[in-house]
């Protein structure tokens, strides 16, 4: 299994360490910086060796190097700074984007892309149209990590075990996203049998500014372990065929509603990509919610001129 990632950064980068640490796949690290991709690929090919783990890693900036590739992820692009939102990021990395689309059009057009890069919705869309490929081939990188962020404010508030806490992150990876109430479950038990409305309001908008919290805090860039390893989730699922049913950045056809636009919803992750979209039963407040998410990704879209 070969996965090629495009950007060197601290996504890119933790990604391959995680990728070829856990055994699931020799990696290429591509770059226009090709020296920063060569470092970071040395730097794990040492981490590798001290782990007795047999991958390969290599690093480039030729696009040849990522022919036959399972999957190519895309974390190259800008990242927030304090006081930036995902929308201001748009025209300088759908621009890079659009490069990197391109080339894998070339170069790997029978593998499933991944896109991590922000403003993650719009991004996914932007590869979805320009490659050609089918919709069950391009994804985004959005709820598993908002996900992730929402039990783990759940588990501080209820001093339960992360393992025990199942719940879902719908809609945008922004500000309006939709974290599943209805779907969120401690221990077997709903959330709402646990927690007090004020202190459940209270983790839902802690959640859409941890984001935010965490690009103020390092002031020189973005988070990356947790969108790191939400890829890899991701990259699992589907290289090992676990059929696993994670929400993900897709373009729907009329399901829930929608049409002509990329958001989150649950989707069965198998070999062949995006296997089926799964269509919860949602609330109405929740269905909704996710409709206003999804308009959110059709005005920065127009911004972009990719739609009417």
């Amino acid at each position: 299994m070969k996965i090629s990632i495009i950007g060197a950064g601290n996504v890119g980068s933790t990604i391959a360490l995680l990728t070829t640490c856990f055994d699931l796949a020799d990696v290429v690290i591509l770059d226009i910086l090709e020296d920063l991709a060569k470092a970071k690929a040395l730097d794990i090919s040492h981490a590798l060796s001290a782990l007795n783990c047999d991958r390969g890693i290599k690093a480039t900036a030729d696009y040849r190097e990522i022919s036959d590739s399972d999957i190519v992820v895309i974390t190259a692009g800008l990242p927030r700074k304090p006081g930036m939102s995902r929308e201001q990021l748009v025209q300088s990395n759908s621009e890079i984007v659009k490069e990197i689309i391109l080339n894998i059009k070339q170069f790997a057009p029978n593998a499933i892309v991944l896109v991590v890069t922000n403003p993650l919705d719009s991004m996914t869309y932007l590869a979805y149209k320009l490659s050609g490929f089918s919709s069950k081939k391009v994804l985004g990188m959005a709820g598993v990590l908002d996900a992730s962020r929402f039990k783990e404010l759940i588990s501080k508030a209820t001093s339960a075990k992360r393992s025990k806490i199942a719940t879902s992150v719908l809609g945008t990876h922004g500000d309006t996203m939709v974290p599943l109430l209805s779907q969120t479950e401690v221990e077997g038990k709903p959330i709402c049998d646990l927690l007090k409305e004020s202190q459940i309001d209270e983790i839902l908008t802690q959640t859409k500014n941890t984001g935010g919290e965490i690009v103020s805090l390092l002031k020189t860039g973005s988070a990356y372990y947790g969108p790191a390893a939400s890829c890899f989730k991701m990259c699992s699922a589907i290289l090992r065929d676990k059929k696993e049913i994670l929400p993900a950045s897709v373009y729907l056809e009329d399901e829930y509603g929608l049409k002509d636009v990329c958001v989150g919803v649950p989707v069965c992750l198998g070999k062949e990509g995006i296997e089926k979209i799964i269509e919860l039963k949602l609330t109405k407040s929740e269905l909704d919610a996710l409709h206003k998410s999804a308009q959110s990704v059709k005005e920065t879209l127009r911004c972009m001129k990719l739609t009417e």
